[in-house]
């Protein structure tokens, strides 16, 4: 049996690519390559489309013996989602409609979804737990929201079972050293210090220093992609063994601040990381932190690689062996 992984050239994709490598399971990969990249693809059957592409679909579930799915195909730039909304509609929405209509036709009964923290908006207590409050403050978590009510309902009309893992802040690189963080444009914290400490950037962006937080800057829940990696393989198990539906927050339950985040890379590359403070972007909450207690007890989860010079490490030295990304 088989499993499909949508978005799996991506940075959280290929690194579940590589862990379904290494646990000998059978793979196929479709990725459409606006953000992914083929050299980060270690294994597997290659497929370069589109999830609105359901004639692409339907040859994939024919030509292979399709059991489960991982999907995290997806545009996920927040900024851009506010500025072109439809675009995120119709790539996470439609997509994601298009993948379990195919799924239903060709009787897959399994999909592990790659939501997101963005579904909250501004939390009602931290850490944030998942019953609480959604009200998503940008098109991208809203449209992940839409996807997590789709899945509920394809289960109780066609019996899909489901599990959402809904990210915090994924960091780091993969052990081998051949794969890591490489987006254009880039938008994460960690690597936009490291690439101000290669001499790539002036500088990084503090945006605001006058929260109501330890240092002023705002505090975020970081964790390893590889305990990203571990998380899906062991939704997959989970649903594989008969397990019930679910939604779980991944994150490590560990709080940083965007100072002390910059401080680690400081540390770690032994390089100067120069930085200005910038104005609040708005609809910045000054603290999320997951609770990751549930994923913990159904799952068995526990995050293993998430101390913070650890991420910050394996992140510089993917970054310093590969300057130019997978070039």
């Amino acid at each position: 049996m088989t499993i499909l992984v949508c978005g799996g050239a991506g940075y959280i994709g290929s690194h579940i690519v590589a862990s379904l490598i290494e646990r000998h399971e059978e793979l196929v990969v479709l990725d459409s390559m606006v953000a992914g990249r083929e050299k980060a693809v270690l294994g597997g059957k290659l497929y370069h489309g589109d999830l609105n592409d359901r004639e692409l679909l339907n040859g994939i579930f024919n030509d292979n013996n399709i059991e489960a799915v991982i999907h995290l195909a997806a545009s996920s730039l927040v900024g851009e989602s506010m500025t072109n909304p439809l675009k995120y509609y119709r790539n996470n929405v439609e997509g994601t409609l298009r993948l379990l209509e195919v799924m239903r036709e060709h009787d897959v009964d399994q999909i592990v979804f790659s939501s997101t923290a963005a579904v909250y908006g501004d939390p009602e207590r931290i850490p944030i737990r998942e019953d609480d409050r959604k009200m998503p403050r940008n098109t991208y978590g809203e449209t992940k929201l839409a996807v997590e009510r789709m899945l509920h309902w394809a289960e109780l009309a066609h019996g899909i079972k489901h599990v959402i893992l809904r990210y915090f802040n994924v960091a780091g690189a993969h052990d081998n050293g051949l794969i890591g963080e490489n987006h254009d444009p880039e938008t994460h914290l960690i690597p936009l210090a490291i690439q101000a400490a290669l001499g790539q950037r002036e500088n990084i962006s503090i945006y605001g220093d006058d929260y109501p937080t330890r240092d002023g800057s705002c505090i975020r829940d970081y964790i390893h992609v590889m305990d990203v990696a571990d998380a899906h393989l062991l939704a997959l198990n989970h649903l594989r063994c008969g397990g019930k539906s679910g939604v779980y927050n991944l994150g490590s339950g560990e709080d940083f601040t965007v100072k002390e985040v910059i401080e680690a890379v400081r540390k770690v590359s032994g390089k100067p990381v120069p930085e200005r403070i910038a104005p609040r972007r708005p609809g910045d909450p000054a603290v999320l932190i997951a609770s990751p207690d549930l994923i913990m007890a159904e799952l068995k989860w526990r995050p293993k690689r998430s101390n913070l010079e650890r991420m910050v490490a394996s992140a510089w030295d993917w970054h310093r062996a590969h300057p130019q990304g997978f070039v």
